[in-house]
């Protein structure tokens, strides 16, 4: 207690209160004046400061623990996820190489019926520059390279998975390529089937890239 700032505080309060003809204010009144009471934490011996130093240190050690539990379990989920999103990937690849092994003899097939039409409505039509551009359409509906892309796509991807360190852009680029190939495909199939395969694979990619989103 601060004894000689509470004397003149109770000095000056008791002038005020004769003054003003009220009561003089009450002790516990002057008590909570700032300064006149100074409020000291007790001591701590080199022990008990010792001692709680290692508290708090085995209290961080524990919350990075659990952190780094967290951050390894939730990296063992994502890497499940991102597995099975590739070998759904993998599997409708070989769908739509399946598929693709037989479109150009339909698209031939087709084509010729159409070209057969022509010349049979048009007979000066040149047949050669028909069968020419009839040859140049089944080139461009030729999907086997873009399978092929996809097919070494998730094959690096893959080998991403066994990877330590920081790959998340790795995978966001082969997640941008996925998509590039798959658009490609859709656009120059020239069959329902294959079609739907493609779209099969856009859904996939997407969902593929909502998990990269989580990599570092």
């Amino acid at each position: 207690v601060n004894r000689d700032l509470l004397a003149r505080l109770g000095e000056i309060a008791t002038d005020v209160a004769h003054s003003m003809n009220v009561d003089p204010p009450r002790l516990d009144g002057l008590l909570s004046v700032r300064g006149v009471l100074d409020v000291r934490e007790p001591e701590e011996d080199e022990a008990e400061t010792a001692s709680r130093k290692q508290a708090v240190m085995v209290s961080l050690d524990q919350v990075l623990d659990d952190l780094a539990a967290a951050r390894d379990a939730e990296g063992g989920r994502t890497d499940g996820v991102l597995r099975g999103h590739l070998t759904e990937l993998g599997g409708l690849v070989e769908q739509a190489r399946n598929v693709a092994a037989i479109q150009p003899d339909a698209l031939r097939a087709r084509l010729k019926l159409q070209v057969d039409a022509l010349l049979d409505a048009a007979p000066t039509l040149p047949a050669e520059r028909l069968a020419q551009e009839a040859a140049l359409l089944i080139t461009r509906a030729d999907v086997r390279e873009e399978l092929d892309r996809l097919s070494a796509h998730v094959a690096a991807a893959e080998e991403l998975l066994e990877e330590n360190g920081a790959v998340g852009r790795k995978f966001e680029f082969l997640a941008q390529e996925f998509n590039r190939e798959a658009n490609t495909l859709c656009s120059k199939s020239a069959d329902m089937e294959l079609t739907k395969i493609g779209l099969e694979l856009k859904s996939v990619i997407d969902r593929f890239r909502e998990q990269v989103a989580n990599i570092e």
